[in-house]
């Protein structure tokens, strides 16, 4: 038998009081927020693609990191499925018992780090290196689908909280020095295309 941690002594009155604010909302809002929360990181797909698609006419650095990015995202959703798997949290809905817009995951669907919020963060790091307005949209929305784990009774606050750091530090972890080598390509590509030329020009 696994044994698993119990976070609500962190943050369990702030779950609590969300998850209750969640339940007296109106309906439409917590429809809003549960599409959101379900399909919104479908919106990073977007975004990385257009972000993509933008870089190629940038020139071959951003082109780089742009290519690079869902492979960082990759990376550190894995770095949070370790860590999940490491600290074994019992999600809030089974430990305090509450009624949630979402509904309870199976038993050992680890609750720390939210898998949601370190993919989203991740994303809008990488975004904002190869697009700042694109990234901003990204962060926006990493924040907002951070937020909607918790309205819908997923996670614990120190969850999405948790998730976001992890995907923040890998994505800088992968992205700052791959940009380094993104930004010598160029300078490499004018060193060979020049030597040539000072070669003959010595003959």
């Amino acid at each position: 038998m696994i044994l698993a941690f119990d976070g609500s002594s962190i943050d369990g009155s702030l779950y609590t009081g969300v998850v209750r604010l969640a339940g007296r909302s109106p309906s439409w809002l917590d429809t809003l927020v549960s599409s959101w929360s379900t399909y919104g990181l479908g919106l990073f797909a977007v975004l990385l693609a257009l972000a993509w698609w933008r870089a190629r006419r940038t020139g071959p650095h951003a082109a780089v990191l742009a290519l690079a990015a869902p492979v960082i995202v990759a990376l550190a959703y894995a770095a949070n499925t370790v860590v999940k798997l490491l600290v074994h949290e019992d999600r809030p809905c089974r430990s305090l018992r509450a009624v949630t817009l979402e509904a309870c995951p199976a038993p050992h669907d680890w609750s720390f780090p939210s898998n949601h919020a370190a993919i989203a963060a991740a994303a809008a790091v990488v975004l904002l290196f190869v697009s700042r307005r694109i990234g901003a949209v990204a962060v926006l929305a990493a924040v907002a689908m951070a937020a909607s784990r918790v309205w819908v009774g997923a996670h614990y606050p120190h969850d999405v909280a948790a998730g976001a750091l992890v995907g923040t530090f890998v994505a800088l972890a992968l992205v700052l020095p791959l940009r380094r080598h993104a930004h010598a390509v160029p300078r490499r590509r004018a060193a060979v295309s020049v030597r040539p030329l000072g070669a003959s020009r010595g003959k």
